[in-house]
């Protein structure tokens, strides 16, 4: 290994604060306006979408003779089944307080919760079975369903300004299953879906519902909404199609796993002015787990995050750590992270298999972060034993994921912890990402590059009271116009790996 003290350059370019990128006040849930605008200059072709459209008939639950802090999940689940054969409507929840089991909702309804509504949820496992075709965490299984639910349907839609809350903070329900009890690890994996029974019978596990999860679905809308205290992920489309989520806020600080909007293997999704705080990952894509994800082999594609806020949680926007179907065609811009642990997050494992990849994310605004940006492509030992360790060999195999194609620009960061670590598969180097022009204030500068190749960072102004910048078997690396302002002294490379090669800054070539 060789140290190097970088020289700093006087640089033609100084990447300005963009007085054009978004603020908190401007993005989320209370800025969203009525209208869904077009969706334009996306990278890839993407579909048109506009919300559902649905018949005058509505019918509120209250004239079905629910009364308020009762159980009305019969009458919920009648009246949707009435405007369903009807040909379609809304069915209301009003001004109240309510208590439901699992809801099922039915093509051409929407479902829509007054102002002052409070749909709050049972703590009892009964109330949301038998279990139903889903997935857990990647798997497909059958297990309790959503909250609220629907399968096979078409033109649905979760809407209004009300509150949709989770069972008690002391439920039993929450407890369930503990840790460590991942799918694929209580099951073979050639056993048929409808044998793969977790329903808390007879000693068999039962996971923790998802608040709304719309599973094989077409025209899907989910708009206004509040929800609190979730026992799992909260708004996870499933196999859909044809996906807007808007104006939606979640909170769900301190929930495990409590994920705020998930898209699981699905296309065509808009997701704009939305709100999240979270008790793990933000705006999260996924495409299925391992083998049984590969057997699917459905990805999540042609994806839009616009004008959105997360207020804290793991990750801003998260690809994974779910890739086996392949994460790819993802758009973000115009969004603000502020106190996220990670502000853009790219995960998966080296068992997880598929990839990530057509990434773009630009005008982005992060305010006291952890890492801008973060690559953890190996995860922990306490999940992957020794598989988290770049240090033991494991050979390339259709379980290995591939991530590429990843452009960030045009975005601010302040008061960021590093500006990015990156933990990459040393078989499988994440490869071919570009930076470029931004500004980011931290107090260490890139703490790991392990395993790239073509990385590119562009015309991007970086103050950081730490100065080292360490590379591990990283090749083809180019610092080009960065301009690196260091507390009481210069950036320090420090460069390892018989593979570290081809890297430059600005204009300087170091070697390990």
């Amino acid at each position: 290994m060789k140290t190097y003290a970088l020289p700093l350059l006087l640089l033609m370019f100084v990447a300005s604060c963009r007085a054009d990128l978004p603020t908190a006040e401007q993005v989320g849930a209370a800025a969203m306006p009525a209208a869904i605008a077009p969706i334009t200059d996306t990278p890839f072709p993407m579909a048109s979408l506009t919300r559902p459209v649905f018949p005058d008939l509505c019918v509120s639950i209250d004239r079905w003779g629910a009364q308020p802090d009762s159980l009305v999940t019969d009458i919920i689940n009648q009246a949707i089944a009435d405007v369903h054969a009807q040909g379609g409507g809304t069915v209301r929840i009003p001004a109240g307080h309510w208590l439901s089991g699992r809801i099922v909702l039915k093509s051409n309804v929407n479902l829509r919760l007054d102002e002052g509504a409070r749909l709050e949820f049972s703590p009892r496992e009964a109330d949301y079975l038998p279990p139903v075709f889903t997935r857990h965490e990647g798997i497909e299984v059958m297990a309790a369903a959503a909250f609220i639910y629907a399968y096979g349907e078409t033109n649905i839609a979760v809407t209004g300004a009300g509150t949709i809350v989770g069972p008690p903070d002391d439920a039993e329900l929450r407890r369930l299953p503990p840790d460590g009890f991942a799918a694929e690890n209580v099951f073979a994996p050639d056993m048929p879906v409808d044998e793969r029974v977790f329903d808390g019978r007879d000693g068999r596990l039962f996971y923790r519902p998802m608040t709304i999860s719309p599973t094989c679905c077409t025209d899907v809308l989910i708009e206004g909404i509040h929800i609190s205290r979730g026992t799992f992920w909260n708004v996870v489309p499933v196999y859909c199609s044809r996906v807007i989520v808007r104006g939606i806020s979640v909170e769900s600080v301190g929930v495990p796993s409590g994920d705020g909007i998930d898209i699981e293997s699905c296309s065509d999704v808009l997701i704009e002015y939305c709100t999240l705080s979270c008790g793990d990952d933000c705006f999260t894509l996924k495409a299925g787990r391992g083998y049984d994800g590969l057997r699917v082999g459905r990805p999540t594609e042609r994806v839009v995050v616009r004008h959105c806020l997360a207020l804290e949680g793991h990750g801003g926007m998260t690809c994974g750590s779910e890739t086996a179907g392949v994460v790819r065609d993802v758009y973000l811009h115009d969004c603000v992270f502020v106190g996220t642990r990670a502000g853009l997050r790219f995960k998966t494992r080296r068992t997880r298999a598929g990839g990530i990849s057509g990434i773009t994310c630009r005008r982005v605004r992060m305010t006291g972060v952890g890492r801008a940006m973060e690559w953890d492509l190996l995860g922990s030992a306490r999940w992957m034993g020794e598989l988290a360790s770049r240090d033991t060999p494991w050979p390339v195999g259709p379980l290995t994921p591939v991530v590429r194609d990843i452009h960030i620009s045009d975005f601010r960061v302040d008061d960021a912890d590093c500006v990015f670590t990156l933990n990459g598969i040393p078989e499988m180097p994440c490869a071919n990402v570009l930076i470029e022009r931004g500004e980011i204030r931290a107090r260490r500068l890139i703490p790991a590059l392990n395993d790239a190749d073509s990385l590119t960072i562009s015309r991007v102004d970086i103050t950081t009271e730490d100065s080292l910048v360490s590379i591990t078997d990283a090749r083809h690396i180019a610092f080009d116009r960065v301009d690196m302002h260091v507390d009481g002294g210069e950036p320090v490379f420090e460069v390892r790996g018989s593979r570290s090669a081809d890297i430059v800054a600005n204009g300087s070539v170091i070697r390990p």
